[in-house]
């Protein structure tokens, strides 16, 4: 069964954290917060965009980047930025590899997109528009890469509940 991580990357605004988290309980799929955040973890604003799933998000924060790293030796990382060379449809994603995407103001610091062009991947869009909401980006490519695992936790035979599935 395919298990995938979500990273944000200092975020800034509660709402879309909120959101995030909601996809991800909906997906089964981890959430990790690397500070530091533009909001507390229990201010209403992230509780209301995540509504009552927020109690059932496997979220862990880290304290920084090198903290996150240290912490997951060895993971794949995908690094979400308008500056990459390949789509998000260009890589297979693994099992258990993270997807990080930077803060709605800046995005993935440049020094840590330089050390890994390899991983870096891009949602395609027309124009000059900066960039996508972040939730909408998240959403985007995780179920691109749930697609490419066949949604193989998410084909609930009968009526399973969301815990059940998780056994």
């Amino acid at each position: 069964m395919a298990r995938l991580n979500i990273v944000l990357h200092e975020p800034e605004i509660p709402a879309n954290t909120g959101n995030i988290g909601r996809t991800c309980v909906a997906t089964g799929t981890r959430l990790h917060l690397i500070e530091p955040l533009g909001f507390q973890l229990n201010e209403k604003a992230v509780k209301r965009a995540g509504l009552d799933y927020w109690k059932d998000l496997d979220v862990t924060t880290y304290l920084d980047y090198e903290d996150f790293l240290a912490k997951n030796p060895g993971a794949r990382i995908y690094y979400a930025s308008t500056k990459a060379q390949k789509t998000y449809t260009d890589v297979s994603f693994e099992e258990d590899c993270f997807i990080m995407f930077g803060k709605e103001s800046a995005g993935i610091p440049e020094e840590i997109l330089l050390q890994n062009p390899e991983t870096a991947i891009r949602i395609p869009m027309i124009g000059d528009i900066r960039s996508l909401n972040l939730s909408n980006s998240v959403a985007i490519v995780l179920y691109e890469a749930l697609r490419q695992h066949n949604f193989d936790h998410m084909r609930l035979q009968g009526q399973l509940t969301r815990y059940e599935w998780t056994k």
